[in-house]
């Protein structure tokens, strides 16, 4: 089957569970909101090809610069590297999986997490705030790829600022998309024009994104689906080439 025939999603992360931007047999694009990873397989065909921006394929044991992935990646992005940042050991992600109804537990967790990660890690080295604030996203996937086998080969991890450096012919991107934690307007123009070059229309990608999605998640969803159409073209690139492979057999690499 060709690329044309298949279903490509591309998704992100959100408040609300995951933003899915999808498109099936050449229609125009459309997105939504799943509360859960499951449910946003669910609700796609066996054969879809889905490009997520999310790590996929753990470490028992963290080196310095994280996985090969990150540290193969980070040299294309200059200064958008710091956009990816190393993930810790499998031990470290499972340290405490409750559900954290305070702050002050959710600091707890972090705490506690951070303390496995440097006891598996070298040099011994915490989590950072903004990994521990994907680590219940990670393990939603983590588990259904161990649970079943059979989604490896339908489910992939991108990452948006490597997604548009590939998309801009190897190129960085010049703005960043945010600014000490907000949406910086000249950045994500930046972005759109790009994604328009590759096919999307403005009027979608200037739609207010879905109720649980900020924009930026939107943006980073439709990067997402134009690599899963390059994955299932066979154009896209895995870094690194080819994958690697982690305690469960799951593939490490980040495709784009």
């Amino acid at each position: 089957m060709t690329s044309a025939n298949l279903v490509l999603v591309g998704a992100d992360g959100c408040k609300a569970g995951w933003v899915a931007v999808r498109r099936a047999h050449c229609s125009a694009p459309s997105v939504d909101v799943f509360a859960s990873f499951g449910a946003l397989l669910a609700a796609n065909p066996d054969d879809a090809v889905i490009a997520v921006d999310m790590p996929i394929g753990l470490p028992e044991f963290s080196q310095k610069g994280g996985r090969g992935p990150e540290a193969l990646v980070r040299p294309l992005l200059g200064a958008r590297q710091s956009s990816v940042f190393s993930i810790p050991s499998r031990a470290a992600l499972y340290a405490d999986t409750g559900d954290f109804t305070t702050i002050e537990a959710w600091y707890a967790a972090h705490r506690r997490a951070s303390e496995v990660a440097k006891t598996t890690s070298d040099p011994p080295r915490g989590v950072s705030i903004q990994a521990f604030g994907i680590f219940s996203k990670i393990r939603e996937i983590d588990a259904l790829l161990i649970a079943h086998p059979e989604l490896r080969g339908g489910v992939f991890e991108s990452h948006p600022e490597v997604a548009f450096c590939r998309l801009n012919g190897d190129q960085a991107m010049q703005l960043p998309k945010k600014i000490k934690g907000g949406i910086n307007p000249a950045g994500m123009a930046e972005r759109k024009a790009l994604l328009c070059r590759h096919g999307y229309e403005m009027d979608f990608l200037d739609r207010a994104p879905p109720r649980g999605a900020a924009a930026d998640d939107f943006l980073d969803a439709a990067a997402m689906m134009l690599i899963a159409g390059r994955i299932a073209g066979g154009e896209a690139r895995p870094f690194p080439d080819p994958p690697g492979r982690d305690g469960f057999g799951i593939p490490v690499a980040i495709w784009a």
